[in-house]
């Protein structure tokens, strides 16, 4: 028996399900250019779709951002009849996605997870998937729940705030990922490198964990610098604290450590 299934048969993890939410900026750092290019790409659609300066366009995507979550919401709020798939698919479809590489380790240890795991994203569908396949983690999760999830009815809207877009950090989009997913979320650890999105999942009653920051947080119960720290810092994953104690967890830890030494075949 490998060490990998020792651990299964050994464990009584207090989670039964792991949300990963985001991909930007948690699956995969910020320093590959792929958030900054994003919101240069929502600029230049402010510019050439919408008809607003290039002076305003940075002003307007933050504030849009921190007023209704995304520009698109805050355009279709403000009257402006964006559809949703052209959005998604300017801004997207320039990204520089060759600069995302496939990551064997955050592959190992997904693989050496055996609870649901599940993808939260404001994204549209199509840029999940596309980063996805870039990490090589296509086969690593068991459900997506991504823009087209929360806003099942935008296309069928008469006007444009007719279905106002449904988003992270919105109660409404917690609350939709909880029922779509079919959580308790008392035993589902929620990841985001966002404060208020951790603070809106911990709202609706689950486990939070903030990502890529490294100072301690009143919204997360947990933090990580980066989402291959998972085993060191939440090593319960695996293994109950209750269920052998600190021992046991010290060699569960030496274990997940084996696994994720191994480089995954097809990864």
């Amino acid at each position: 028996m490998d060490s990998c299934s020792k651990l299964i048969l050994n464990s009584k993890s207090p989670f039964d399900n792991i949300v990963f939410a985001d991909l930007d900026d948690t699956l995969y750092p910020a320093s590959t250019g792929v958030a900054s290019a994003c919101k240069k790409n929502i600029e230049d659609f402010l510019v050439e779709k919408c008809g607003f300066s290039e002076s305003k366009a940075s002003f307007l995507r933050v504030e849009l951002f921190k007023t209704y979550g995304s520009t698109l919401a805050g355009l279709r709020a403000l009257g402006y009849d964006i559809d949703a798939d052209d959005y998604h698919s300017f801004v997207h479809g320039r990204l520089p996605y060759d600069q995302i590489k496939a990551d064997s380790q955050l592959r190992n240890l997904l693989l050496s997870i055996t609870q649901r795991k599940i993808i939260f994203t404001n994204s549209d569908r199509n840029h999940a998937v596309k980063v996805l396949d870039r990490l090589g983690l296509s086969d690593c999760f068991d459900e997506i729940i991504c823009f087209e999830t929360m806003n099942p009815n935008l296309s069928k809207s008469s006007r444009p705030d007719e279905f106002p877009v449904v988003l992270k950090p919105s109660m409404d989009a917690m609350k939709i990922a909880v029922a779509v997913a079919d959580v308790d979320p008392r035993r589902t650890l929620f990841l985001d490198d966002s404060v208020r999105n951790i603070a809106a999942g911990k709202a609706v009653g689950l486990r939070t964990v903030l990502v890529g920051k490294a100072a301690k947080s009143k919204e997360a119960d947990y933090v990580l610098e980066t989402i291959n720290n998972l085993a060191q810092v939440i090593p319960e994953i695996w293994v109950s604290k209750s269920d052998g104690g600190d021992q046991r967890i010290s060699r569960t830890r030496s274990e997940i450590d084996s696994i994720l030494s191994t480089t995954a075949v097809g990864a």
